[in-house]
């Protein structure tokens, strides 16, 4: 096994010094020598941090001080803590503008990294009241409904969660949305001429955890969308960020 603890061990936290350090808690302790690792250059972005089985092994703390360093330092957007996956040192939190609608592959490639998706949905509904009245179709009519998982360098950042009017996108399900985003197809075949969108922070639910890798408490921003083209309402679209791996900015 890699000898963890040791390198954790290598490099002091400046700010606090040794026997400042050593009147902190534990956990303040394991923090302090994570920080500083990552402040050194040592711990990149994407590097994988020490699992706590592995802090717990190698430098010889309880579980509940692990986690709680781990947990804090995930809260504060230290570390990026993936389910199944591990934790690992937070990039930069990637950003995206409020205003105007921009395809999420363009902001992915711009940044230099890698677009994949995951589809988990794709079929025809009929539509309830409420997205009747999104959509301003008739109720119990037939829309397009795709689920969408969007990853920056296989890092999920967003779930797309769409409805798309047939009348203006009779062939939307045909498409091979692996190569072409819901956004660059619709906005080719319908160019946008309004646009209405809100957003606000939500708990994610245990659906939405799963397909983003996230914990049921990690706060998220949901952006609202509908957009037309002329009179047509285009489609209405829910969008979901990890609000640990996003921010929503904008300029006047």
């Amino acid at each position: 096994m890699t000898q963890i603890g040791v390198q954790i061990e290598a490099t002091r936290p400046t700010p606090a010094g040794e026997d400042g350090l050593r009147e902190l808690p534990l956990y303040e302790q394991l923090k302090a020598r994570i920080k500083s690792r990552i402040a050194s250059g040592d711990w990149p972005a994407n590097h994988r941090v020490p699992s706590e089985n592995e802090l717990v092994e190698e430098m010889g703390v309880s579980r509940m001080t692990a986690h709680r360093a781990l947990r804090e330092l995930a809260a504060e957007g230290v570390i990026l803590r993936i389910q199944g996956k591990g934790s690992f040192v937070a990039p930069a939190k990637r950003s995206a503008p409020f205003l105007g609608v921009r395809n999420i592959a363009d902001e992915i490639a711009e940044r230099g990294a890698a677009h994949t998706v995951a589809i988990t949905l794709s079929q025809a509904e009929n539509c309830g009241p409420d997205l009747a009245d999104a959509l301003e179709v008739a109720m119990g009519a037939e829309v397009f409904h795709t689920v969408i998982v969007h990853r920056e360098d296989d890092v999920p950042i967003q779930i797309e969660d769409r409805f798309v009017n047939p009348a203006v996108a009779p062939d939307y399900l045909g498409q091979d949305f692996r190569s072409t985003t819901p956004n660059a197809y619709l906005t080719a075949l319908a160019p946008i001429t309004r646009t209405e969108q809100s957003v606000e922070a939500i708990l994610p639910k245990a659906w939405e955890c799963r397909l983003l890798a996230i914990a049921r408490t990690e706060p998220c921003l949901m952006v609202r969308r509908r957009t037309w083209s002329g009179a047509r309402v285009v489609t209405a679209v829910r969008l979901l960020y990890p609000g640990t791996r996003y921010r929503l900015e904008s300029s006047y």
